[in-house]
């Protein structure tokens, strides 16, 4: 192992740039469509109009919205012929119309009804448009999002609502077999527009689960088994009333902020989001923002019919038909504030251009597309002959936290994890696709083709994430990071360390590492050059495991000093794994002795207690050193001889352990308990090792 500090730090500066890329621009899943659906159609004037006025839903924006559902033909211009709704006319016509601040420009929404054909099943979409587009991982001219109500015919009932999340990728917010005298109400997610559900009687909040005899919001299924998730509902919610905040970034065009281009001469810097909600650049802060203002309701929207009291504004319904001229909706590609590559920009460009035309997503017209809970998809297929059986897909989950000393341990020897205070962003790279965490560090992928994929994990304020994940068809879930869980580490705080597998004396196959008292922070496959930024105040264990499944442990202890530590020569075996015991029992030793000469321990006894302890772990050095020298030499024989040894003296230290604790310091004490055990592991590991 070895220290230094360099010049630059080149993979994060790559892997921050990727926290920007945005998400899918027309919102909303098509993973779980299994091919087997009847055909629709499109439903009578008289009858359409009749639904969309009856679930007509109110909509509550957050308090610093600044694009909402508006009618985007009043934007519209010719191009080759064809209507296409221009970016640069929308946007600056929208704000050069927007003079009133509590009266939005021409508030409209679209609806589509089409019923399954043969079939006793209608669906009424509600398509809102809003001019512009800014989040915490995209931003793009023009914005879709959508809320379908199935409906069946027969009983006149609604059987489900599906509001659309952020991309395929990420689960819609849905609700089976809703109330049928309950009008859906629409949190609207600031800047991105995703539309999250309320159905219960707290109408400007999300609840994700049952509590105080209140329904919840969804009835998506949870992912059973995975501890990190807690048997959590999986919708992507709302991230005002739940989990962290989320930090917003600025776009930029030919190289200067959105609100000073010259074609944007009705926009100005107040006509984005508030600089309080924005990250000029994540690299750049020490640590998680904790001044992000808190978000509340602001205008409250419903339909112009209904004259609903509680509402700022009234919208009009209109038909999604009288729009079906329009061929596209047109706006050059963006750029973030802070710096990205440009290959990358270019890779994702359809994140962070434009918009998809509803009416020509296969949802139009087949809106049980859109149904990302397959337990739901499930129900309807029991129901009704034309929807059909949820196909199986690859979901990719994690829980985002963050990495913090803890006081358990000694100081800069010990970490735990926490819940998240900001959420971060999460890329899955190899498609690529880019979707924020929820509820407090959540990330869920679905519909994630087979094979090996990278995912990284950046926030503000924190040292980025990167591993890889596998997903095969034989296992519907794939939990990156530990058993699902990836801790990041504050920028302040981060070290990055390095595993070269190039330099190994074997095929290297597997990486991980444990901290002393938080455990295993990292476990991914190794085939080059990883780097894994880790907490300076830990104490490590690096893990790494090779083609013969022979294993090998290095420890490492980053300390306040450095800025990137280096796994040299890493190796498996016998020998590795008797060095690894000699330098973690001359660590423990010396960290011991350092009691026993302390002056303010005044009684001999206990002294000599504590040096008993010390002394123990020091014969322990020793004897592992002897292994590690015997199987250097070719020696299997001797050195198995010493690994019994080293079993006989960890016996006799957790004795001179119990006789110690009490003069002990309890983290002094819990260290040495920890790394016994520890210990204990890695000796009949080296044990049973056929490499020498």
């Amino acid at each position: 192992m070895t220290t230094d500090a360099p010049t630059a730090i080149d993979r994060r500066t790559y892997l921050a740039s990727l926290a920007g890329i945005g998400t899918a621009a027309l919102a909303g899943c098509t993973f779980l469509e299994s091919g087997q659906d009847g055909s629709t159609t499109r439903l009578e004037d008289a009858e359409a109009r009749a639904l969309a006025e009856r679930f007509a839903p109110s909509f509550y924006f957050d308090t610093y919205e600044k694009w909402f559902p508006t009618d985007p033909r009043h934007y519209e211009i010719e191009a080759d012929g064809e209507s296409v709704v221009g970016g640069f006319e929308a946007f600056n016509g929208y704000h050069e119309r927007f003079d009133d601040p509590d009266s939005p420009p021409d508030p409209t929404v679209f609806y589509h009804a089409v019923e399954y054909d043969d079939s006793p099943l209608a669906v009424v979409q509600f398509w809102q448009y809003s001019a512009f587009d800014q989040f915490s991982t995209n931003f793009h001219w023009h914005d879709w999002e959508v809320l379908h109500v199935f409906v069946d015919t027969d009983s006149n009932e609604p059987q489900l609502h599906v509001a659309s999340s952020h991309s395929r990728r990420v689960p819609n917010n849905e609700f089976l077999d809703p109330d049928p005298d309950r009008i859906p109400a629409i949190l609207v997610e600031l800047g991105s527009h995703s539309n999250t559900l309320s159905i219960n009687e707290q109408r400007e909040r999300f609840q994700r689960l049952p509590r105080g005899g209140v329904l919840a919001d969804i009835t998506n299924g949870a992912f059973d088994g995975l501890e990190a998730l807690a048997d959590m509902p999986i919708a992507y919610g709302l991230p005002r009333d739940e989990g962290g905040p989320l930090p917003f970034a600025l776009p930029e065009l030919d190289g200067v902020p959105i609100y000073e281009h010259d074609r944007l001469p009705s926009v100005d810097r107040t006509d984005l989001l508030e600089e309080s909600l924005v990250i000029r650049s994540y690299e750049a802060l020490a640590s998680p923002p904790s001044d992000l203002p808190l978000r509340e309701t602001g205008m409250v929207f419903d339909h112009v019919d209904r004259n609903a009291p509680d509402a700022d504004v009234e919208y009009d319904l209109a038909p999604a038909r009288e729009l079906e001229h329009i061929e596209e909706f047109t706006g050059p590609q963006l750029s973030f504030e802070f710096a990205v590559p440009q290959f990358l920009e270019d890779a994702v460009s359809g994140h962070i251009t434009s918009v998809g035309v509803p009416w020509h997503s296969p949802r139009y017209d087949n809106p049980a597309a859109d149904i990302s809970d397959p337990d739901h998809r499930g129900a309807l297929a029991e129901r009704y002959e034309a929807i059909g059986e949820p196909s199986p897909v690859n979901t990719v989950v994690a829980s985002v936290t963050e990495a913090i000393t803890t006081d358990d341990a000694p100081e800069d020897e010990g970490l735990t994890t926490e819940d998240s205070t900001v959420e971060s962003v999460v890329l899955l790279e190899s498609e690529p696709e880019v979707v924020p965490t929820f509820a407090g560090g959540v990330t869920v992928f679905r519909g994630v083709p087979d094979g090996d994929h990278r995912l990284t994990v950046n926030g503000a304020g924190v040292a980025p994430h990167s591993e890889e994940v596998s997903p095969r068809e034989d296992e519907e879930i794939t939990a990156a990071g530990v058993n699902g869980e990836v801790p990041l580490v504050a920028n302040e705080h981060a070290i990055k360390l390095e595993v070269d597998p190039t330099d190994a004396d074997s095929e290297l196959t597997d990486l991980a590492i444990e901290d002393d008292f938080a455990g295993r922070l990292y476990d991914a496959p190794l085939s080059e050059p990883d780097a894994v930024y880790v907490h300076r105040g830990g104490a490590y264990t690096t893990e790494i495991r090779d083609s013969d499944d022979e294993i090998g442990a290095i420890r490492v202890n980053p300390g306040r000093e450095s800025e990137r530590v280096r796994v040299e020569d890493p190796r498996t075996g016998k020998a590795s794994l008797a060095t690894f015991l000699a330098t973690i029992a001359e660590e423990t030793a010396a960290s011991v002795a350092s009691v026993a000469t302390d002056e303010t321990t005044d009684d001999q006894q206990e002294r000599n207690t504590i040096s008993g302890l010390q002394q123990a772990l020091a014969a322990v050095a020793d004897s592992a050193q002897r292994a590690a020298d015997q199987a250097e030499a070719g020696n299997r024989e001797n050195a198995d001889a010493a690994l019994d040894e080293v079993s006989t003296r960890l016996d006799r230290v957790a004795e001179r352990l119990t006789d110690a604790r009490q003069p002990l310091p309890d983290e002094i004490a819990r260290a040495v308990e920890r790394r016994l055990e520890q210990a204990r592991r890695r000796t009949e590991q080296a044990k049973r090792s056929e490499k020498l």
